[in-house]
């Protein structure tokens, strides 16, 4: 089920419905993404809860238009959230950092928290990548003749990231275009290199499940200092990923489900 919910600043986002009953499990995707490129983990995850997610704004569905940081998306996924009741919040990249401000702000809608392959420190990294960023995206030429097209332009070395990508375009006239404007993709990013988020992690007090690719992002180390950094926290490095880990959905549900069940059954 598709429907939408407009936020306190008047921005209309687009939430799925993937179907589950009882606790919440609130599911962000990564920059560049929509709420559907969790459908294949969602059906399975619809056995230990209510299995929602969103178009973050200016992605998918989602209206396009700002403030386009990190403590504004985070308020619109607790936006999302708050009807629903207290539940589990599971973020990819983008979406990990909007799940770990959500439950540093408002710990009382996140009974548990997952991250997945987010650093809060990636102020390391050159302020040239975001227009690196920008200028690779920009220099792929749209529209895309076919969705096979858009998976071989995105596809490589990894094909699960040409999959998650074919997921993020819409058919219109003159052929396939992403749905998130490569300008308002960047105006994200470019946060992220100027501030870190360790006084949100230091703030959480939910049980946390921090998931890290075998071939990651996240700054070397800097996995074990955030799991250090949240009390009582559990990291798992998962074999044989990338960054879109959960798309090696065996390895992903071996170390999300034992979490799941654990924070579903606590009263």
């Amino acid at each position: 089920m598709r429907r939408s919910v407009r936020t306190s600043d008047g921005t209309y986002l687009a939430v799925v419905e993937f179907g589950g009953a009882g606790t919440p499990i609130l599911l962000l995707h990564g920059l560049m993404g929509r709420a559907t490129t969790w459908w294949s983990l969602a059906r399975r995850l619809t056995a230990y809860g209510r299995v929602v997610a969103l178009d973050a704004r200016g992605h998918g569905r989602s209206q396009a238009g700002g403030p386009w940081t990190v403590d504004r998306m985070a308020e619109d996924a607790a936006e999302v959230l708050e009807p629903l009741g207290p539940g589990v919040v599971v973020g990819h990249s983008m979406g990990g950092l909007h799940a770990l401000v959500l439950a540093a702000t408002r710990p009382e809608l996140v009974r548990g928290l997952v991250v997945e392959d987010m650093s809060c420190d990636l102020t390391g990294v050159s302020p040239r990548w975001m227009g690196d960023m920008a200028a690779w995206f920009g220099a792929i030429p749209q529209p895309f003749p076919s969705l096979a097209a858009v998976r071989e332009a995105f596809g490589h070395p990894r094909p699960e990231f040409g999959d998650y990508m074919a997921e993020c375009c819409e058919e219109r006239a003159d052929g396939f275009h992403l749905l998130t404007r490569v300008a308002n993709a960047a105006e994200i990013a470019g946060e992220w290199v100027r501030r870190d988020f360790w006084s949100a992690a230091e703030a959480i007090r939910c049980p946390t499940l921090l998931l890290e690719a075998e071939e990651s992002i996240v700054p070397a180390g800097q996995g074990a200092e955030t799991a250090a950094r949240i009390p009582g926290a559990e990291r798992a490095v998962l074999p044989g990923t990338g960054h879109l880990a959960h798309a090696h959905e065996t390895a992903f549900l071996d170390a999300l489900v034992p979490f799941l069940e654990q924070v579903v059954a606590a009263p």
